[in-house]
């Protein structure tokens, strides 16, 4: 019984990670593990590790156990991305998968970003850019205290 769980927690997992790939980046597809970087409409597939232009880091803000909720542990994050380029970032996409467990579909449990119905993270309308060398900030709430999985799909600038 335990070898069919855990076949499946890695069906499952495998899944969620492809579900987004391949990601169309002009005329090709990028697949998983690369990343669709548009340089002045120029698009192409590189290497996630080659992707230095934007970098994304995580902070643990809190993590609670609410009551009311059944005990249910909750962990607040904060996801900064950074631009390291000379130039202005136009656009971003990034992936997420199960690990994004929100506590609540409600405006209260993820904000400063905009969640697109297939799961992608973009850029908020108030924030259509992020300036050269600076970065931006967005947060989320999720159950349990398993951080979140996030990769940049795609960087325009």
């Amino acid at each position: 019984m335990r070898s069919i769980l855990i076949l499946l927690g890695l069906l499952l997992t495998i899944a969620f990670a492809s579900a987004s790939f391949p990601y169309q980046c002009g005329q090709q597809s990028c697949q998983y593990g690369q990343v669709c970087r548009i340089d002045n409409g120029v698009c192409g597939c590189i290497p996630v590790n080659d992707c230095h232009e934007v970098s994304l880091s995580s902070k643990v803000i809190g993590s609670w156990v609410d009551g009311s909720r059944g005990n249910k542990r909750y962990t607040q994050y904060d996801i900064t991305i950074t631009n390291n380029l000379n130039t202005n970032i136009k656009q971003i996409y990034i992936a997420t998968d199960y690990t994004l467990r929100l506590r609540d579909l409600s405006n209260t449990s993820i904000w400063n970003v905009n969640l697109l119905p297939n799961g992608i993270l973009t850029l908020p309308s108030y924030q259509p850019s992020i300036n050269a060398h600076a970065s931006f900030t967005f947060g989320f709430i999720l159950e349990g205290t398993q951080p979140a999985h996030l990769n940049v799909l795609s960087v325009s600038f």
